[in-house]
């Protein structure tokens, strides 16, 4: 049930009122991370109206606080609401954003299947918040079909692929859409199916039910975008739609929530400007921002990578870059893999501790 516009405004007005009293309060000494604009801009970020009052409705019990109170008598002592702010902070770190960026640092990527990819892929049922398989051959295929075996940025054509066609055809090998392969302005490259939502975020730990911990972060995937877990729950997260083509360098760049997709216009679909948080100076081919309209298969057999999950991960980027939250988090995996814990305590052993119970895999076993 959505909030009322006169609701709406005053749980903003105190939302506003707590988050910017606790703004200067970092987490560590040696990081900028800072809780409170990590919870401001997961509230700032989410994807529609609906999705932001399911927010605040999640802050405002977490605070114990009244939704319906329209006065602000209730936060007096905004110094009352600290512990169950910074609980609600960790919260949505350790239940969604530190696992969501370790998870997705790897997607598998095991040998293309071409037979019956399409079918493959786009067939089966929708299973209820369940684990999927972690055979994704089929999708990968599906997606180097779809993408013209190119990668979707640099548009540098499969090495694998071209190798096999230049064995069999020699210099009159062709690239999907008909041109020479020795006269393509783009070099070629190792291609690799990246997904836009990472793959283990939906693997089961055992049996066919997801852990609570995992459950968590669905609950909070749908404060970014109501109901959006389910373009990915079960199999559908080895659809072609939360799947794009790229080179290893991009995909790794893009699993780490450090390049994204920007829609250029409403009229003019599947077109997108990429752009990175990375210095311009260090991605010069292709140099970005850069603006490319995605392939579509023919007949549209195949999904095209979907608008809302990639401003999902738009909007997980901009949360995890202007909260740095993202490079603390990359602190912590590399305390996690015992390259920098400090006998002062610095490498924050109970928030990897939990981490690790919880079953979320490191970078390192992706």
């Amino acid at each position: 049930m959505s909030l009322t516009s006169y609701q709406r405004a005053s749980a903003k007005q105190k939302f506003n009122c707590i988050t910017e009293h606790f703004e200067d309060d970092n987490c560590t000494v040696d990081t900028q991370y800072s809780p409170s604009r990590l919870v401001r801009l997961t509230y700032e970020y989410a994807l529609s109206e609906e999705s932001r009052d399911n927010f605040l409705r999640a802050f405002f019990q977490a605070m114990a606080l009244s939704i319906e109170k329209n006065d602000d008598s209730d936060i007096k002592d905004i110094e009352d609401f600290r512990s169950p702010f910074f609980g609600f902070a960790d919260y949505l770190l350790d239940n969604f954003f530190l696992p969501l960026k370790a998870s997705a640092k790897k997607t598998p990527q095991p040998s293309p299947t071409y037979h019956s990819a399409v079918e493959r892929v786009q067939g089966g049922g929708v299973a209820v918040f369940t684990g999927t398989p972690d055979r994704v051959s089929a999708l990968r295929g599906a997606c180097l079909i779809r993408d013209r075996h190119r990668c979707v940025i640099s548009r540098k054509f499969d090495l694998k692929e071209a190798a096999g066609r230049m064995r069999r055809s020699g210099n009159d090998a062709l690239d999907d859409d008909g041109g020479l392969l020795r006269e393509d302005e783009n070099s070629v490259d190792l291609l690799e199916v990246a997904h836009i939502l990472p793959h283990f975020l939906l693997k089961t730990d055992a049996g066919s039910e997801l852990s609570f911990s995992k459950q968590a972060a669905l609950a909070i995937l749908n404060m970014l975008d109501s109901d959006a877990v389910h373009l990915v729950e079960g199999t559908d997260i080895d659809r072609p739609r939360n799947a794009l083509t790229l080179t290893r360098t991009l995909r790794s760049l893009f699993g780490d929530f450090q390049v994204f997709f920007e829609p250029v216009s409403d009229l003019q679909p599947h077109n997108y400007r990429t752009d990175s948080f990375y210095p311009r100076i260090l991605l010069r081919d292709p140099a970005f921002p850069i603006t490319r309209t995605l392939y579509l298969s023919k007949n549209r057999t195949i999904d095209p990578p979907s608008p809302r999950l990639l401003a999902l991960h738009r909007a997980i980027a901009h949360i995890l870059h202007l909260s740095a939250a993202g490079d603390y988090i990359d602190k912590l995996l590399r305390d996690m893999d015992g390259q920098t814990i400090l006998a002062d305590g610095s490498s924050e052993l109970d928030r990897l501790v939990r981490f690790g119970l919880r079953g979320w895999p490191n970078e390192s076993t992706c």
